[in-house]
């Protein structure tokens, strides 16, 4: 039986009505239109769902989105802000740090968390936050650079 439940995604909220079921990944998918949250391998493992569930990075596919209700959700639609794109973006673009990009949002959501939790990361630790992404083109090393990149303009 479907229920209603109040999730606030990107700053907004939104009534939606989901079966007890449904993963988080799908109601922003299929009921909320935000594709930037990719499906992959539905069980943990890639990390192409992730977003930003109260501060902490997620895969939203091992979520139900019931558990979201009255928690600050934050895809990849709200990552870039009305002055434009954040500096994990631009660095992005700047280093080359994706290829096909189908990595890329749940990438940058997961580098996003670790910025917002340590300003001043290093390598290990940016290895540990991106741990669970998975990523087949770039061989991470771009998306290292840029996630340092990027933490020393948020910095300045």
């Amino acid at each position: 039986m479907k229920r209603s439940i109040e999730l606030t995604v990107n700053g907004e909220t939104h009534n939606v009505f989901v079966e007890p079921w449904w993963t988080l990944k799908d109601v922003l998918r299929e009921q909320l239109g935000l594709t930037g949250t990719k499906t992959g391998c539905e069980e943990g493992d890639c990390g192409a769902c992730t977003v930003i569930m109260e501060g902490k990075a997620v895969n939203s596919c091992l979520v139900l989105a019931v558990e979201a209700r009255g928690k600050a959700v934050t895809t990849i639609e709200g990552l870039a802000g009305p002055d434009g794109l954040h500096p994990l973006q631009e660095a992005f673009i700047e280093y080359g740090a994706f290829q096909c990009g189908y990595c890329t949002p749940g990438v940058l959501m997961s580098a996003r968390a670790l910025l917002d939790e340590n300003p001043n990361p290093s390598i290990a630790q940016i290895r540990e936050a991106l741990a669970g992404n998975l990523c087949r083109c770039t061989g991470y090393i771009k998306i290292e650079q840029a996630v340092l990149a990027a933490a020393g303009k948020l910095r300045s």
